[in-house]
C-alpha cells in the first residue's frame, strides 16, 4: 500500500455463514498435556504464555494427562458426570415447558456443563458467585432444590422472587450465588466490590464471577478488572468464550487479534486460556485461581473456551447466523462425553452405569417438575400474592407505600 491511498474500514465478518459448512481450520488448539503449570503464587511476569495457549488434560482416547491433571478421586469424577447430566436434562425440560407455553422465556447451557461443575467443584462452598444466565449448574452443583428453580422460571406461587425476575434469573443468598443480571457486565464489577469488602473485613471467602465474550466489550469489564488488580481483590474473574453472543460472533468482541484471556496482561493480573468442554482442565485452572486468590495474590482471569450448541434463548434462531453443523463438529467435542470416556478409559464406569445414570437424571427431573407446576405455570394456577409488591424493598416500609397498600385493598 502506498501512502496517501485511501483509508478502509475493517467489518468483523464470520469465516462461514448459514448454508455453509462448518469451519473450524483456523482455530490454535494446544495438544492435551503439553502446556506447563506453574507455581499458584509465580510471579505475573512469568505467566504471560498461558494467556495465549489453551490448557487441555483430556486427549481424544479420553486419558488425562500432563501437569494440569488434578488427579480427583473417581468418585468426585462420577458425581460431576451425574451433575452434568442432570444439568442437561433439567435444561431440556425447561426448554419443551417453554415451548408448550408453560413459561415465556428459558436459556439452556448445552455443551456448557463443564464449566459450571467444575468450577463449582473447584472453590469453596460458601464462596461468592455472580453468574451469568448460562450458569445455572452452578446451582446445581451446590445442590440446590430443582423445584425451587422450576418455580421461579415459571413465576407460580412458589416461586421466592416472587414473580420479580424473568425467568432463569435465579438468586439465592443461601446457595452464596447472587442475581443474574441480563446485563452481564455487571457480574464482574459487583463481584470486584464483594471480594474487596471480604478482603477489607479479612474474611477468608473469596469471589468467582462469569460473562460472555461480548461482554468483555462493554465498559463493566475494564472497570472491574481496574479496580481487580489496584485493590488485589481476592477474584476470578471468567470469561466464557462461547464463539457468539446473542447472534454475533466472538470477532465482534475482537476475538480474533489476540484471545480474551491476553487482556489481562494490560491489567498485570495472570490470564488463563481453559479448553471449557474438559471438566479436569477447568476444575484444576480454577483451583489454581483459587489458591491464587486466598494467598492474597490477587485477581486471575480465565477464558473458558467452548461453544455455545444450542440457541441463545428460546427466542433465537442460530440457524439464521451460523451453519447447521457447526455444533456437532465443534473440534473440542461434548463435555459429558469426554468425562465419560474418561471414567471408561480408567475403569471407573460403563455404557449400562451410563444408561442407569442417565434414567435416573430423567426420572428426578420429571418428578421436580410435576411438583413445582402443582403450584402453577405461565397459563395456569396460583400466582405470588399481590401484596408482596410492596414488600422487600425497604426494612421497614415507608408511609407512602403503606397507603399505596391499604388503597389497594390487600
Amino acid at each position: 500500500m502506498r501512502y496517501g491511498d485511501p483509508l478502509r474500514l475493517r467489518i468483523p465478518e464470520p469465516r462461514v455463514r448459514p448454508g455453509d459448512r462448518a469451519d473450524f481450520a483456523n482455530l490454535q488448539l494446544s495438544d492435551p498435556g503439553v502446556i506447563r503449570r506453574p507455581s499458584s503464587d509465580a510471579p505475573v511476569s512469568a505467566l504471560g504464555d498461558l494467556a495465549l495457549t489453551l490448557i487441555r488434560v483430556l486427549d481424544d482416547q479420553g486419558n488425562a494427562i500432563g501437569p494440569w491433571n488434578p488427579a480427583l478421586d473417581p468418585a468426585l469424577l462420577c458425581c460431576a458426570l451425574r451433575t452434568m447430566m442432570l444439568i442437561r436434562t433439567y435444561d431440556d425440560r425447561m426448554y419443551r415447558a417453554q415451548r408448550q407455553g408453560k413459561t415465556s422465556f428459558y436459556m439452556t447451557c448445552t455443551g456448557e456443563e463443564a464449566i459450571a461443575v467444575g468450577q463449582a467443584f473447584a472453590v469453596d462452598r460458601d464462596d461468592m458467585l455472580f453468574p451469568t444466565y448460562r450458569q445455572q449448574g452452578l446451582l446445581i452443583a451446590r445442590d440446590w432444590p430443582l423445584v425451587d428453580m422450576m418455580c421461579q422460571v415459571y413465576s407460580n406461587a412458589g416461586d421466592r422472587l416472587k414473580g420479580r425476575q424473568m425467568p432463569v434469573m435465579y438468586s439465592s443468598r443461601e446457595a452464596g450465588f447472587f442475581s443474574i443480571s441480563g446485563n452481564l457486565g455487571t457480574q464482574f464489577s459487583q463481584a470486584v466490590g464483594w471480594a474487596m469488602a471480604s478482603a477489607y473485613k479479612r474474611d477468608r471467602r473469596i469471589a468467582a464471577a462469569w460473562i460472555g465474550e461480548g461482554a468483555t466489550a462493554e465498559a463493566d469489564f475494564h472497570y472491574a478488572l481496574t479496580f481487580a488488580t489496584v485493590y488485589d481483590a481476592p477474584v476470578i474473574l471468567n470469561v466464557v468464550n462461547n464463539q457468539w453472543a446473542i447472534s454475533e460472533y466472538h470477532g465482534i468482541a475482537d476475538g480474533e487479534h489476540a484471545t480474551f484471556a491476553a487482556r489481562a496482561a494490560g491489567f498485570g493480573i495472570p490470564g488463563l486460556r481453559v479448553d471449557g468442554n474438559d471438566l479436569l482442565a477447568v476444575y484444576a485452572a480454577t483451583k489454581w485461581a483459587s489458591e491464587r486468590c486466598r494467598a492474597n495474590l490477587g485477581p486471575t482471569l480465565i477464558e473458558l473456551f467452548t461453544y455455545r450448541a444450542g440457541a441463545h434463548s428460546t427466542s433465537d434462531d442460530p440457524s439464521r447466523y451460523r451453519p447447521l453443523d457447526e455444533a456437532q463438529t465443534w473440534p473440542l467435542g461434548d463435555p459429558i462425553d469426554r468425562l465419560k470416556r474418561h471414567l471408561v478409559v480408567i475403569g471407573e464406569w460403563s455404557e449400562e452405569q451410563h444408561n442407569a445414570l442417565a434414567a435416573e437424571a430423567h426420572e428426578t427431573v420429571v418428578a421436580a417438575q410435576k411438583e413445582a407446576e402443582r403450584l402453577g405455570t405461565l397459563g395456569s394456577g396460583r400466582r405470588p400474592d399481590p401484596n408482596s409488591m410492596f414488600e422487600d424493598v425497604f426494612k421497614e416500609m415507608p408511609w407512602h407505600l403503606r397507603r399505596q397498600r391499604q388503597q389497594l385493598g390487600v
